[in-house]
């Protein structure tokens, strides 16, 4: 197995981290100066209902078509004369009252596919509906940018593949002092000092090189954060204790540029408005107490915060009270200087469906990364998306 094939593919089993090349990348040298500015991504996994979230309260369409599931009006969030925000979503709409909160309706791609996991792999990669990539577009920002792996962190038990490039993936961990002290354990140091293993440089012999550099770089991670007072103010739940980590990661002044994490639940078949009433409400608290720390750490200016999930629902609600699998969403961009603030776009045209009963999609989500990598993280969009997107104007 060539040596590159065999680390890309390598995890140590502690149940903390993937480790993929390390460090130096290897025979590279990284060409991309640092630059403070940061990208956090969260996936709302499962499939959010848009409308829900987003709601056309004045729409007549819209509650006949969801008679058990439609939000009354006097319960919203009103941002317009249109449009409401879930009542979850309180903590989200004081972020919004602030300026800090663009939404992108009617987000999706050309030939939607309604699987969990193809459509995931495809916002992942950023390919089109009919391509099969291998490597996610921020793993193949490390490669263009021939990037240390801590430059691209998921704050989560294992590496999606939005974070493997083809030469260089990103790093996945829930907690720099366990990462730390899993590299000092004695499997590792015994492989690490055993000078008398006779390891080929075309396959272990790499590894062993790997390994060196991991440990270093678990001890880089954990001496940067060390020092950080962690916040208390943040929700005590899985996702709450993702962005602590990452406003950790972030106030200690760790050179990672890119943080990835998710909220888990959004596949709401049956009975969706208990299960997305608790979702939205901790995912909104939990994102109010994040953009508080990285204030209160005068680290917010340099932060754009992506919040996306792989699908909408449709717009007819189902026999159960919930709503199958659908297309077109809306996007959050949370951040403190965006040139768009509010609502970015129309809402989407309910009466103008696609053939099974889902929303057209009118922006391609290949347009907001795009504008991502150009605009704030200042790389050649096209190469690392395979293609050129038109550019938005939210930064």
């Amino acid at each position: 197995m060539k040596r590159r094939d065999f680390l890309r593919n390598t995890t140590f089993a502690t149940g903390m981290f993937f480790v993929p090349q390390f460090l130096k990348a290897f025979e590279q040298n990284s060409i991309h100066t640092f630059s403070n500015k940061k990208v956090v991504i969260v996936q709302l996994k499962g499939g959010n209902d848009g409308l829900n979230t987003v709601v056309p309260y004045t729409n007549d369409i819209y509650y006949q078509q969801r008679k058990n599931i439609a939000l009354e009006q006097n319960g919203l969030l009103k941002i317009s004369d249109e449009v409401g925000l879930h009542p979850s979503l309180h903590s989200l709409r004081n972020l919004y009252d602030k300026g800090y909160v663009s939404i992108i309706n009617n987000v999706g791609y050309p030939n939607p596919n309604l699987s969990h996991f193809r459509s995931t792999d495809i916002w992942q990669t950023a390919s089109n509906s009919d391509e099969y990539l291998q490597n996610g577009w921020i793993g193949r920002y490390l490669d263009e940018t021939k990037s240390q792996p801590y430059k691209a962190i998921e704050v989560d038990e294992s590496l999606s593949l939005m974070l493997k490039g083809k030469l260089q993936n990103g790093l996945a961990i829930t907690n720099p002092k366990l990462f730390y002290n899993s590299m000092r354990e004695p499997f590792f140091n015994a492989i690490i000092s055993n000078n008398d293993t006779h390891l080929s440089e075309h396959n272990l012999g790499y590894l062993y090189n790997t390994m060196i550099d991991a440990k270093s770089s678990a001890k880089h991670i954990f001496e940067k954060t060390k020092t950080t007072q962690e916040s208390n103010a943040y929700p005590n739940n899985i996702f709450g204790k993702q962005l602590k980590t990452i406003g950790q990661f972030i106030n200690s002044g760790l050179e990672t540029q890119v943080y990835y994490a998710g909220l888990s639940g959004f596949d709401t078949h049956a009975n969706q408005l208990n299960s997305q009433e608790r979702l939205l409400k901790l995912y909104a608290e939990s994102m109010e107490a994040f953009v508080k720390d990285l204030n209160e750490n005068n680290n917010f200016d340099d932060v754009i915060i992506l919040t996306f999930s792989e699908f909408g629902r449709r717009v007819k609600q189902n026999e159960s009270k919930g709503t199958d699998h659908g297309t077109a969403n809306n996007v959050f961009v949370i951040g403190k200087n965006l040139k768009q603030q509010g609502l970015y776009n129309n809402l989407p045209d309910l009466g103008d469906l696609d053939k099974n009963g889902n929303l057209k999609f009118e922006i391609d989500f290949r347009e907001i990364y795009a504008t991502i990598l150009d605009k704030w993280l200042e790389v050649d969009d096209a190469r690392i998306l395979n293609k050129s997107f038109s550019k938005l104007n939210f930064i």
